[in-house]
């Protein structure tokens, strides 16, 4: 783990940690809003008093205007920017995606980044596309980590920090061997990069197997950031993959299109009849209010970033007392595509298992994919532990028990449990009293391995469920 980053709470592979710079610590989860110097929607003292921590501009857009180079190189960044606190700078990266070519070279802009005095600078690496060909992706992964080698050499700023972004396309081979590299390079910071156009095509499936693919070849200690995921209802989503930093420039590109944010999706102002916000922008207007205000812009803006702030916090609290499932199971139910996210995360259940912390709160069994969750994947690794003899009864609660060696009560998705650990985790949990078919087939998986480890048992089961499930059940793979 960096010297930088310290980790506090864990919940999945999310944690809230901090992230030391020289302009002062950031708790992570957090959000940097970007800061375009030519155009403000809202002052950077301001977003300060809204909560931003940190904030994040373009090293290369400050470089090609000669007035503003002039003022960041003899005053710096912060300065420029009129905020004090810490700043992260761009490399021009984002542009090089766009246009395919711009005026500057990887150490030049390295230089400058470090001469305005930016607490993060970022090399400039090649934005490699999603779906391109592999031989494309792999030759510009060689060159991205060519730059970033030379960068690291190079690079002599002191408590100022490093980013070595993480490229590999839609290869999640590639993006593994990437972040390993960025992880034996010693970088501070560890952006996972191009990935904007699979959140801009609400391809959350493949943006988790990115994610999940770089934070294996990181490890679990690094710091992440995620460039470009600045819509709110997915900062929960990539927090529970493990990302700690996250970059919003759609609080004001929203802003220009009338679009106002919140945590479960995008509204057209014009299709409000209430605001469903009481931000400071909100509170006290109408919709139309909002729509004929000669600033609405700047007021969208506001209410954008003021609700993004708000998830962020919403996210860290969710950490801190080991909730961050039922949040990423509330805010992914909100549209069928970040759904598929949802499931891909769950796809990677072993090694979200291996994060996750074993002692937390009561979980919340919502759905079909809490099956998935760390605590049901760890109980049952574990049921074979449960030594049994003689009759063995398993059932419902409040049936006749009499008569038996063990009596064990039975709860899906967990299945059965010596009744003398109902008021222990997880089986505390809360579950639905109508089970689910997932949740089902868990339990009637982690019976039938229990009474494959106890071969000298006799089992009794009486349950509620139809035997034709049960018979389906026992002998489904998991």
């Amino acid at each position: 783990m960096p010297d930088c980053f310290e980790i506090f709470n864990k919940d999945l592979a999310g944690r809230i940690g901090r992230l030391r710079t020289p302009h002062g610590s950031v708790e992570t989860p957090a959000l940097m809003p970007v800061v375009n110097p030519h155009l403000r929607l809202i002052e950077p003292a301001d977003l300060k008093k809204m909560g931003a921590e940190i904030l994040i501009t373009n090293s290369y857009i400050i470089s090609q205007d000669p007035e503003l180079r002039e003022f960041a190189e003899r005053k710096g960044v912060h300065r420029l920017l009129g905020f004090d606190g810490p700043v992260m700078t761009d490399s021009g990266a984002f542009q090089l995606s766009v246009y395919g070519d711009i005026e500057v070279l990887p150490l030049e802009i390295l230089d400058f980044q470090r001469s305005i005095g930016s607490d993060i600078s970022v090399p400039l690496d090649i934005p490699t596309p999603p779906d391109v060909s592999r031989p494309r992706a792999e030759a510009e992964l060689v060159e991205t980590v060519r730059r970033l080698s030379e960068a690291r050499e190079r690079w002599d700023g002191g408590d100022r920090l490093l980013a070595g972004p993480i490229q590999g396309s839609t290869y999640a081979d590639l993006r593994f061997a990437a972040a390993r590299k960025v992880r034996e390079l010693g970088f501070d910071l560890c952006p996972i990069g191009a990935v904007v156009p699979l959140m801009e095509a609400y391809r959350f499936r493949d943006l988790v197997e990115v994610v999940a693919a770089s934070k294996k070849g990181l490890g679990p200690g690094s710091p992440v950031h995620l460039f470009g995921a600045g819509h709110p209802m997915m900062f929960s989503l990539a927090a529970a993959l493990g990302c700690d930093l996250f970059d919003s420039a759609a609080y004001a590109l929203y802003a220009r299109a009338g679009r106002y944010l919140t945590p479960s999706g995008t509204r057209h102002l014009e299709d409000l009849r209430y605001l469903p916000c009481c931000c400071d922008v909100c509170r006290d207007r109408s919709p139309e209010d909002l729509a004929t205000d000669p600033d609405k812009t700047a007021l969208l803006a506001r209410h954008n970033l003021a609700v993004s702030l708000a998830e962020i916090r919403e996210v860290r609290q969710s950490i801190w007392e080991g909730s961050l499932w039922e949040l990423v199971e509330r805010r992914c139910k909100s549209h069928p595509r970040i759904l598929d996210g949802l499931r891909a995360l769950g796809s990677h259940a072993i090694w979200i298992e291996g994060l996750d912390p074993v002692s937390r709160s009561t979980c919340f069994y919502l759905g079909p994919e809490s099956a998935k969750r760390p605590e049901v994947l760890r109980y049952g690794s574990r049921i074979e532990r449960i030594e049994l003899s003689g009759r063995v009864l398993v059932a419902d609660r409040g049936v006749d028990e009499e008569g038996y060696d063990h009596v064990l009560w039975f709860l899906p998705p967990f299945g059965p449990y010596p009744k003398e650990l109902a008021e222990t985790a997880p089986l505390n949990s809360e579950v639905p009293e109508a089970s689910d078919g997932a949740g089902l087939y868990e339990a009637y998986a982690n019976l039938k391995r229990l009474m494959e480890a106890n071969p000298d048992a006799t089992f009794e089961v009486r349950l509620r469920d139809p035997p034709k499930l049960q018979k389906e059940a026992m002998e489904a793979e998991r």
